[in-house]
């Protein structure tokens, strides 16, 4: 399956308290169940107004539709075509 990045747009992403984010993981895992394995949830990064996630999906459309089934927003949706790191330069 593809690696994608999901940019959401967010106001106040930043000051949203540990309750707060413990309630949208808990609505995406619960969402992510639902869908047979057709997503994969890896990590999020939460900035001041936006989080960006990073998923493993057989498409786009598939991540589009865990955001509408759990009121998340998706702003961007990015496929990974190639991933480097510090031992991409040794």
């Amino acid at each position: 399956m593809p690696r994608y990045l999901i940019e959401r747009e967010l106001p106040g992403a930043g000051k949203l308290s540990a309750d707060e984010l413990h309630g949208i993981a808990k609505k995406s895992n619960e969402v992510l169940a639902g869908m047979g394995g057709r997503a994969h949830w890896v990590e999020s990064y939460v900035t001041d107004d936006a989080i960006t996630c990073v998923y493993i999906a057989d498409n786009p459309d598939v991540l589009r539709e865990h955001g509408a089934a759990g009121g998340f927003p998706v702003t961007n949706i990015r496929e990974v075509g190639t991933v480097i790191d510090p031992l991409t330069g040794s």
